[in-house]
């Protein structure tokens, strides 16, 4: 576990630091995105991801990483607007949305552990193609509970299934890592 923890680690800083690095061009503009808009934007990179797995030609000289990122930083975002709602204008300052993130990123991380305690890291043993499945699993549970108005019966809720995908995520950099 803890060599699990120094990956996991060194995979969210990249990512922040990436986050950062967008900040800095963009601001918060995505403060303006509601959570389907955000879904919707997760979605693409993951169908992005699943066609370059699937198809020997690309097109665009980017690979799955750059996306398995994105999506990283989509879901923190779209965790961070269920706790905050959507805003009218950019309202963060960076440093603001900073800290926000570094709580999402250390609560999903808690999870992390919590579920790698309980399945013996068998995410291990899966394949990076399994890990983009499962993250457009998750994506269309969320699409259905979006679309029941945020409302379920049995089920986990939205915030749950944006950090599976942010674990799933990171799981399959951390593969890809190891494959290069």
């Amino acid at each position: 576990m803890d060599q699990t923890l120094l990956e996991y680690d060194a995979v969210t800083k990249t990512c922040q630091e990436l986050f950062e690095h967008k900040m800095k061009d963009y601001g918060c503009a995505w403060r303006i995105l509601r959570l389907s808009s955000l879904t919707d934007q997760i979605f693409i990179k993951a169908q992005r991801i699943r066609s370059l797995q699937q198809n020997s030609v690309r097109k665009i000289d980017e690979g799955e990483v750059g996306e398995f990122m994105g999506i990283v930083n989509y879901c923190l975002m779209a965790l961070i607007q269920c706790d905050l709602g959507i805003a009218e204008q950019p309202d963060l300052d960076p440093v603001r949305a900073l800290e926000l993130y570094q709580s999402k990123i250390s609560e999903t991380r808690q999870l992390m552990q919590d579920k790698n305690h309980d399945y013996g890291e068998a995410w291990r043993d899966m394949r990076v193609s399994s890990l983009t499945d499962l993250i457009l699993q998750k994506l269309l549970r969320v699409k259905q509970i979006e679309d029941n108005q945020g409302k379920t019966i049995v089920s986990e809720g939205i915030g749950a299934n944006y950090q599976d995908m942010i674990n799933y995520a990171i799981f399959a950099l951390i593969h890809l890592k190891q494959q290069s």
